[in-house]
């Protein structure tokens, strides 16, 4: 058990490819939770949008639902982030360690994602296009998608470098091959 509470609140040290998927899955499992919980208490993309009946609303009502929806679950997006930012730090830090790598990017990496979820939550960047008979709907500026874009492929750089490339074989300047010796966080 101390393992696993290391393996989450601590960024000293290395872990192997599959500790590093193993607590990702973890906190997976976790966010879904989160997710879940928060959306029972109405933050979450299902709020608003439940209490529409779709064939008696007329599209002024949908479109606010909608628009309050996604306020909503920006909102849940930004608890969730910001719950789970130290574990996935701690975790992807020692993967990155793992490679003889400082985790710079990681950490350039979550403090975008907290500034974008920020704005998201916020509704900056949101604009409205009237899709005709009256229905508005909300949706990202330019800006804003080219953001989500650019984070995106910055995303699945570090999917690719935490979870699919070999770390370094034998000690490195963050410690011991985890593959060597047993794992200790």
């Amino acid at each position: 058990m101390d393992n696993i509470v290391s393996l989450y609140t601590t960024s000293t040290g290395r872990v192997s490819r599959k500790t590093w998927w193993l607590g990702m899955i973890g906190l997976l499992v976790a966010s879904i939770v989160l997710s879940i919980i928060l959306s029972v208490i109405g933050l979450g993309p299902w709020g608003a949008m439940q209490a529409l009946d779709p064939a008696a609303a007329d599209p002024a009502a949908v479109s606010a639902a909608l628009a309050a929806t996604m306020r909503s679950a920006a909102w849940g997006s930004l608890i969730i982030f910001v719950l789970l930012a130290y574990p996935i730090y701690c975790l992807s830090l020692k993967r990155r360690q793992d490679r003889d790598n400082s985790g710079f990017d990681v950490k350039v990496y979550l403090v975008l994602m907290l500034v974008l979820t920020l704005v998201q939550a916020l509704g900056f960047g949101m604009t409205v296009t009237d899709m005709g008979s009256g229905v508005i709907v909300p949706v990202p500026a330019p800006w804003l998608m080219i953001l989500s874009g650019i984070l995106g492929i910055f995303g699945i750089y570090l999917l690719v470098v935490l979870g699919f490339l070999a770390g370094t074989v034998g000690d490195n300047s963050y410690g011991a091959d985890p593959l060597l010796v047993p794992e200790t966080a």
